[in-house]
């Protein structure tokens, strides 16, 4: 089977079902057993079960984020093995051991708190079955990185996106573009169908964005010409714009057009091009509200990690000072 293909949620829904049709007995026998002999696979399938039935996101979570806590999930429990812990019912100190491995390990605070967060939904499914009543992580102190997201992994700079839009083929032109122009994360720039662009009113609607929520988002002259090109090349006009739909298909593609064009010590994945466009569009407006609502965020505190802002920002206004 193809990698391109996405992940059918009919099945997450399915493999759920396995877990909810149990009564609560089977259910809390069956979760206590896991934790028991700490097998890793039917923790995660359990807190895969959670997740998808008992939380906002539900079967839109998307497939990166179900990585990353299947990940955490199986560093808790390798951790646990390692340490003799009894996962129910863990010692009071031993999470804090558990994070402190981690930044021990020589982990990033950003990826420390992502393996917290897992580790967090696990035991929430746990709660969940019946098997314990313990939260172990509800008062954990996490790292904090002290260095800015924007400065970590700033936006692309714009010669390093007109070099891989001049050796990108019309699709992974429109990819970038969904992204550098359009502000769209990975899951939904893929995500998008022909019937959700209009091409005569240059906009597009993501219909489901982060927390599931819709936004429309116009589009510039230069993404309208690499729709109008690759609506040209399309055998149909519906369906989704783009033949590859997997994350890591998107990745390589896009990390072999930066090679193409000289520019692979550049290329940092996706998020560097929203935040090109988020940073391209607070320097035209000066308003990190109109901001946030064409990347999508609830808080304009989130945009304000998006947009690299000049040191030399406010040099004009001073200058004019009385």
């Amino acid at each position: 089977m193809s990698s391109d293909l996405t992940p059918y949620t009919g099945d997450r829904l399915s493999h759920a079902r396995a877990f909810t049709g149990l009564t609560d007995e089977a259910l809390r026998v069956r979760a206590t057993v896991a934790a028991r002999d700490k097998h890793a696979d039917d923790l995660w399938s359990l807190t895969q079960a959670f997740l998808t039935t008992d939380t906002s996101a539900g079967v839109r979570l998307s497939p990166h984020t179900l990585r990353a806590y299947r990940k955490g999930v199986e560093v808790l429990v390798e951790h646990a093995a390692a340490n003799a812990w009894n996962v129910l019912h863990p010692g009071r100190r031993e999470p804090s051991m558990f994070v402190a491995s981690l930044t021990a390990a020589g982990l990033k605070p950003a990826t420390v708190m992502a393996r917290v967060a897992a580790a967090s939904a696990l035991y929430r499914a746990l709660r969940w079955a019946g098997a314990t009543d313990a939260d172990p992580f509800a008062d954990v102190k996490r790292p904090k990185d002290r260095t800015k997201g924007i400065v970590k992994n700033p936006p692309y700079r714009a010669d390093v996106i007109q070099a891989m839009l001049a050796e990108a083929d019309v699709q992974e032109r429109v990819l970038l573009l969904l992204m550098a122009h359009a502000g769209l994360r990975i899951a939904e720039a893929l995500a998008v169908r022909w019937e959700d662009i209009d091409l005569p009113a240059r906009r597009l609607r993501v219909t489901h964005g982060k927390g599931d929520k819709a936004r429309v988002v116009p589009l510039s002259a230069r993404l309208r010409e690499a729709l109008t090109a690759l609506r040209a090349e399309s055998a149909s006009s519906g369906g989704h714009l783009t033949t590859f739909r997997a994350y890591s298909s998107a990745y390589e593609r896009l990390q072999k057009v930066a090679l193409k064009a000289g520019v692979a010590h550049e290329f940092r994945g996706f998020h560097a091009g929203r935040k090109y466009a988020g940073t391209q569009l607070y320097a035209a407006t000066k308003d990190f509200t109109r901001v946030a609502g064409f990347l999508g965020h609830e808080q304009v505190d989130t945009t304000r990690r998006y947009v690299e802002v000049p040191e030399d920002d406010l040099n004009d206004v001073v200058e004019g000072f009385r």
